[in-house]
């Protein structure tokens, strides 16, 4: 009995929170601009859905967002941001133990249909162009470590499709989300259906004002 006076209690508890949050901080018909900041768990696919062993690697992204409503429930958010995305593998070649850590620096620019069925929550998808800037690799196997760098300054975007939520909290936002890379653009007009494609998770904690 005291348990299930306590699940009652709870969710009483959480519907006033909410209710409180709808009625007094309900910025769904409001032009918002924010920053935020996280991390990406990011790892690659093979497209070919044949075997490839990586593990996820953590990376840092930061940047800024503007919610234009359109309507109360339904909205537009461009956001820019900066996002670190990669992999790492393990293995050993002749029997000598070796890791190995590939990081990409990326524009990221995604452009997002956004629903907002409460004020507490909403729900985003949409395409994200990602532009690459920077390119890091390293290799250690015992004592002897390698490590290339590479920057990029042509147009080398990859179309990718986003989607998640948002949790707010006032003038916080708590966000999660999903992106998976389509295709490459080559920088001279091509484009390709690249085999391997960056997958992350995103994790994120904003303010807006």
């Amino acid at each position: 009995m005291k348990k299930i006076t306590l699940i009652i209690m709870t969710i009483t508890l959480i519907a006033n929170i909410i209710c409180a949050q709808d009625n007094s901080t309900d910025l769904r018909d409001k032009l918002q601009f924010g920053l935020k900041a996280g991390v990406n768990f990011s790892n690659v696919y093979d497209s070919k859905d044949q075997e490839f062993n990586a593990d996820f690697k953590a990376g840092f992204t930061a940047g800024a967002f503007l919610a234009i409503p359109i309507g109360k429930y339904i909205g537009f958010q461009p956001e820019i941001l900066f996002s670190q995305k990669g992999y790492k593998a393990s293995g050993t070649f002749l029997t000598i133990p070796y890791e190995f850590t590939h990081t990409t620096n990326y524009i990221d620019v995604p452009l997002l249909f956004a629903l907002k069925p409460s004020a507490l929550v909403t729900l985003l998808a949409g395409p994200q162009y990602s532009f690459l800037v920077k390119q890091k690799d390293v290799f250690t196997s015992g004592s002897f470590t390698s490590t290339q760098e590479q920057e990029f300054e042509n147009d080398k975007s990859v179309l990718c499709f986003v989607g998640g939520i948002n949790i707010n909290l006032a003038q916080f936002v708590f966000g999660a989300r999903a992106g998976w890379d389509l295709q490459n653009n080559n920088g001279d007009g091509t484009s390709t259906n690249p085999r391997y494609k960056n997958v992350w998770y995103q994790a994120t904690l904003g303010f807006r004002f």
